[in-house]
Parts: structure tokens; C-alpha cells; sequence
């Protein structure tokens, strides 16, 4: 994996943490943590969206529309466990 490769990934991972964070209200993980929810994200909407027979092509907005909502689900999901008192 080269340098640019890697700065994409947390750019993306980034910029769809972000976004996910604003949108799911209430969430205050941090930086890092925002990297990581959009890098598990992207993760997560890579291996969904296929599943559910959506393809949004292969553009960098793509990979961040997939991140972001793979990273949506992600946290709506911490935040479901987290109000159960069970993290």
C-alpha cells in the first residue's frame, strides 16, 4: 500500500466520520475516533451496499457516500448499545 493510498483512506475515513458524526447528533467520540467510525464505515458500506444490490460506481464521492453511510450505521448502533448501559 503506498503513501497516497493510505492518505486517501483516512481522508475518506475522515470526511465520512465527520459527516456521520453531524448527522447523528450527540455522538462528541473526537478526531480519532471520527477517522476510525469512517474507516470501519467504509468498511462496513463496502460490504453492504453490494449486498443490497446498490452500486454507486468507483469516484471518490462514491467511496465517501458508501463510508458515510456504512459509518450512520455504526453509529447508530453504538449508540443503541450505549444507552443500554451494556458499554
Amino acid at each position: 500500500m503506498s503513501g497516497q493510498t493510505l492518505l486517501i483512506i483516512l481522508l475518506v475515513g475522515l470526511i465520512a466520520g465527520w459527516l456521520a458524526g453531524q448527522i447523528v447528533q450527540g455522538t462528541g467520540f473526537g478526531l480519532v475516533a471520527d477517522i476510525g467510525i469512517g474507516i470501519v464505515g467504509a468498511l462496513i458500506g463496502a460490504w453492504l451496499l453490494p449486498q443490497l444490490h446498490i452500486h454507486l460506481g468507483s469516484s471518490l464521492v462514491a467511496a465517501i457516500v458508501s463510508a458515510t453511510l456504512g459509518a450512520l450505521l455504526l453509529l447508530l448502533i453504538l449508540r443503541l448499545v450505549y444507552r443500554r448501559g451494556r458499554w
